[in-house]
């Protein structure tokens, strides 16, 4: 070998060494015998580098891989002895290999088994045993090389082929037949040796086992003396947890069911026997946990069996098994409840179906007293003997683990609510583990959740403010579970009748009057205000609680909040809480108003302290606001009056900031530091500096937010104008559009501007077009592709709105609009810049929804009308989207566009010239497109696209007729060699009434055109 090579395998070699390295490397995979100089170095152990051993063991792992078909039976051969003499060496080697040259070893062993042992090396096993007898290294390799043939063969993680898939089927099936028994005994042989002196050897033994139970006899792991030995293990203490995962992964094998339950059964007598059962006493967490997942494996798998007996009717085998499973819950239920979470969660999915059993089990006694009240009494006695209804003790399994869950909900002391990191995140996620507990105890036994409920959320209130937050929070928490918990009931448990008023409306009831909105803490602050606004219903039979509830909205427990994590939070749940019940309120909108006016401030204060609501957060506010306006009793003059009063000051604001902006322009003045005498955010008649610009343009960009949230409670002109809000709205528009001729930070102004049109439009209606011009013409100027792409879809809007009412306006802005699309997408960009190209394609799809936009709004002379040399360059830009650009979903679009086209322009009476451009350019288009190898027919929206395609060919024989048909015949398809016999086959079709025809059609005629 290239010793000088070599050298740049070394860990610390230098960039040169390593790339000499790499390249021999290469040299040596791609001969054809040079790899026998690794086989040879590996036989004779002629190097001691672990690296260079690493790199003879890659060589060799390519000539198995890839080119094993090419090698010579004498080379394959040199392969198996060069691997058989590497284990022997290293059974005398003075000292044992690194692990990974181990794991290498194994990898490259286990591909050799895959590629030859159902051929060449049917006695792979045998030699490996011969050579490795209970020596503990070679029973290392041995079984490290089992696991590694368990990736290969196995692991239903790694996808394979479908050849792949029957080469594992049958080598399974092969070593099922010829070696598994062997290597059964030898898992048992390794076991009982190393017990004691090797404990490593020994877990990775019962790692090899648990791995290969799967999908082996059963019987030959499930007997007396394996089970006897795996059980001995578990008192070991360095072999418990593998001696676990190794049980676990037999109890969760499938077989009889008869057969799991007695299996299980004897798995849990000699373990209570051996004191396992005691958990309380048991102090090593990391085995509980391994435990606990065995014990949930073994209750799964006994709830697995009793389903399969009570399917076919095996009513006694199902009442042992029933019995069996019922003997599992009182060790789940210590472990459900212990102190560690991880021990918890692990049994958390028997605990969930073992309540679906007992609910199963409820409903068939249910149902076999139906059965007898009309009659149908076939067996019934005995049915209902051997299936019988909860039983107390099962009653009160479900009420321990209601108080396992209630328990296991409560946050340690610990809980970082300011900063939430990954231990957070785990309990959250477990949170939500109990929570589908809870839930299906709902389902079982709604009575006892709520009577539990109850009586822990009762207890709690009445002694709160001596409670720890842990126990005041889990007590609202439960009481808002129960919302989801009992969605079936919700709307009973609130009733106008006192005699009729439920649990939950009482609690609501503790809820809002006992005080605890006082609570100073987070997590109870949040929970209080969560719950309130999810049973809103209860608000309204109970009117009277509204404005108490409101102050705790808007004082220093929510809105004012000391934590800006709570302001958050409660200003959406406050927007939530006003559009549930503002009908409920008219007496107190004004108040309301004028207690949130400060917090609807749009500056940060004079003082440089942060707001109290962020920008998002005040739109939830806003909201609220405006439906409180909107939806009160007053008339339209009180209405437009309160309306004004909230929009006034923020337009205001926004006209000095913008007139502030327009002051500023001087690059240079931009760039200076804020004067001594400015606020962060300057005043109007004082100087500003560049962050200040940046921070106020920003700021009147989003202005149009809160002006939006105040219009969600209109859904037309007709609202607005009942309201008496249409002059206020115009107003604003009066305002906004002038601001778009701001040169600074023009794109967020563009971008605040564009979404209040869009609202407008649907709000003011027609009143709204007078500012459209004016608006649009400042958004095209210096657009890039992001401006253009948000600026087509109001375009669009306007058109699918108003038709013909704006038909004029389009035919203004039509060409300018396309040629501003037209240079966005002409500029160059860097070959790799994949936002660049990405903005361009969604650019192309927003001008081809433009396009199909004006074509389908029966406006179709805004196109026609752009004089002939305009309205080919948009055609040409079409027929290429439809062929050239590799988008189906441009491509669908251009084609939906040519059989609108075709409809509008392309009959007797239509376009000037538009049949030519058919003939010469949309026919050929529908034939290219699909013979492109860019379009793919196995792609689902390539096949829409191809329907599309379709479509356009009926069309055109719709409008063009016979001569469309003789023109196939007679030109097209002759020139694009297609047989006479399929043409006429096509013309058949596109006869046909049936779209469904011709779409199917063309899909097989374009897949033999492929072949």
């Amino acid at each position: 070998m290239d010793e000088h090579a070599l050298l740049g395998l070394n860990p610390n070699a230098d960039a040169p060494h390593r790339q000499q390295a790499l390249a021999y490397f290469e040299q040596l995979k791609e001969s054809a015998d040079a790899w026998q100089v690794c086989a040879e170095a590996l036989a004779k152990n002629v190097y001691s580098s672990d690296h260079v051993k690493f790199f003879c063991f890659q060589v060799l792992e390519h000539q198995i891989k890839f080119r094993h078909a090419g090698l010579s039976p004498t080379q394959q051969q040199l392969i198996r002895e060069t691997l058989l003499k590497w284990l022997q060496s290293q059974l005398m080697s003075a000292q044992p290999q690194k692990v990974f040259i181990r794991n290498k070893a194994a990898q490259v062993f286990a591909l050799a088994f895959v590629t030859e042992y159902l051929t060449q090396w049917p006695e792979f096993f045998s030699d490996i045993l011969s050579v490795v007898g209970l020596n503990p290294r070679g029973a290392d390799l041995y079984l490290r090389t089992l696991l590694a043939i368990d990736a290969e063969v196995v692991d239903r993680d790694i996808t394979h082929s479908a050849e792949e898939t029957r080469r594992n089927t049958l080598i399974k099936d092969t070593m099922r037949e010829q070696c598994i028994p062997a290597l059964v005994e030898s898992w048992y042989q390794i076991l009982q040796a190393y017990q004691h002196t090797n404990p490593e050897l020994t877990c990775q033994c019962l790692e090899v086992v648990g791995t290969y139970v799967s999908w082996i006899d059963l019987a030959l792991i499930a007997n007396d003396r394996f089970v006897t030995l795996l059980l001995s293990h578990m008192s070991v203490e360095v072999l418990r947890e593998e001696a676990c995962d190794c049980l676990f992964e037999i109890v969760s094998k499938g077989m009889d069911p008869v057969d799991k339950t007695k299996l299980v059964e004897s798995l849990c007598q000699v373990l209570q026997s051996a004191g396992f059962f005691s958990v309380e006493q048991e102090e090593d967490v990391d085995f509980l946990a391994k435990f606990s997942r065995l014990v949930n494996g073994m209750g799964q798998s006994l709830v697995v069996s009793w389903s399969r007996l009570v399917k076919v009717g095996d009513w006694e085998g199902a009442q042992v098994t029933l019995r069996s499973l019922e003997g599992k819950v009182p060790l789940t239920l210590q472990l459900l409840a212990h102190e560690d979470d991880d021990i918890s969660a692990n049994v958390v999915g028997f605990c969930y179906d073992y309540l679906h059993v007992l609910k199963q089990v409820g409903f068939c006694y249910d149902y076999l007293h139906v059965l007898k009240q009309v009659g149908f009494c076939y067996d019934y006695l005995h049915v209902l003997k051997q299936l019988p209804h909860l039983a107390d003790q099962q009653k009160t399994n479900i009420e321990a683990i209601m108080l396992a869950v209630i328990k296991k909900l409560t946050y340690d002391e610990e809980y970082n609510f300011e900063n939430e990191g990954e231990d957070e995140a785990m309990f959250v996620e477990y949170r939500k583990q109990l929570k589908l507990l809870l839930d299906r105890v709902a389902q079982v036994s709604p009575e006892l959740l709520l009577e539990a409920v109850q009586r822990v959320f009762t207890s709690t209130m009445q002694h709160w403010q001596a409670a720890p937050f842990m126990q005041v929070e889990v007590a609202m928490r439960l009481l808002y579970m129960l919302g989801e918990a009992l969605p079936a009931h919700q709307g009973a448990h609130f009733s106008g009748d006192e005699a009729k008023a439920s649990a939950l409306q009482g609690m609501m009831r503790t809820l809002v009057t006992c005080g605890v909105s006082e609570y100073q803490h987070v997590s109870v602050t949040l929970e209080f205000f969560e719950t309130v606004v999810r049973y809103d219903k209860f608000f309204m039979v109970e009117p009277q609680h509204i404005p108490n509830v409101l102050m705790v909205f808007l004082d220093h427990r929510g809105l004012r909040h000391s934590s800006p994590k709570v302001r958050s939070r409660v200003a959406y749940l406050f927007s939530r809480f006003i559009k549930t019940l503002h009908k409920h309120m008219n007496a107190f909108i004004e108040d309301i108003l004028n207690r949130i006016q400060d917090l609807l401030e749009l500056l940060p204060p004079a003082n440089g302290c942060p707001p109290a609501l962020t920008s998002d957060d005040q739109l939830f506010v806003f909201e609220a606001a405006g439906v409180l306006v909107v939806s009160g009793e007053g008339g339209a003059d009180r209405k437009g009056a309160l309306m004004r009063k909230l929009l006034e000051p923020l337009l205001e604001r926004f006209g000095l900031v913008l007139a502030q902006l327009q002051r500023e322009r001087d690059e240079e003045r931009q760039a200076a530091p804020p004067t001594a005498s400015t606020t962060p955010w300057g005043s109007p008649g004082t100087g500003m500096g560049s962050p200040a610009v940046i921070c106020a343009s920003g700021w009147a960009g989003n202005r149009d937010g809160e002006l939006r949230r105040t219009s969600k409670a209109f859904s037309n002109k007709q609202t607005v104008k009942q309201c008496g809000c249409l002059e206020v709205y115009r107003d604003c528009l009066e305002v906004f559009v002038p601001a778009l001729s701001c040169p600074v930070q023009r794109g967020a102004l563009r971008s605040g501007v564009r979404s209040f049109l869009h609202r407008m439009i649907i709000c003011l209606e027609e009143e709204v077009l007078p500012f459209i011009p004016a608006a649009s013409e400042h958004m095209l100027k210096d657009c890039e592709a992001k401006d253009l792409q948000e600026f087509i879809p109001l375009i669009n809007q306007i058109t699918a709105k108003f038709k013909g009412q704006v038909s004029p306006f389009l035919q203004q802005v039509f060409m300018p609009l396309v040629q501003a699309i037209f240079e966005v997408l002409g500029r160059p960009a860097e070959q790799n810049d994949q936002t660049a190209a990405l903005e361009k394609q969604m650019l192309r799809r927003s001008y081809f929804a433009f396009i199909q936009a004006m074509a389908g709004s029966g406006i179709n002379e805004v196109i026609a009308n752009q004089g002939v040399e305009n309205i080919e360059r948009v055609l040409f830009t079409i027929i290429q989207g439809a062929v050239d650009i590799p988008d189906p979903v441009a491509q669908k679009t251009c084609f939906i566009i040519l059989s609108r086209l075709v409809e509008l322009w392309g009959g007797k009476d239509g376009l000037v010239g538009f049949p030519d451009f058919i003939y010469k350019h949309i026919v050929p288009a529908c034939f290219l497109a699909p013979l492109k190898p860019t379009f793919d027919l196995s792609d689902a929206q390539t096949v829409v696209t191809l329907s599309e395609v379709a479509l356009t060919l009926k069309m055109i024989h719709l409008k063009r007729g016979q001569e469309f048909l003789l023109y196939l015949q007679q030109e097209y398809l002759p020139s694009v060699h297609v047989t006479p016999e399929i043409t006429q086959e096509l013309c058949q079709v596109l006869q046909q009434p049936d779209s469904k025809v011709i779409k199917s059609y063309m899909k097989a005629f374009f897949q033999r055109a492929r072949l």
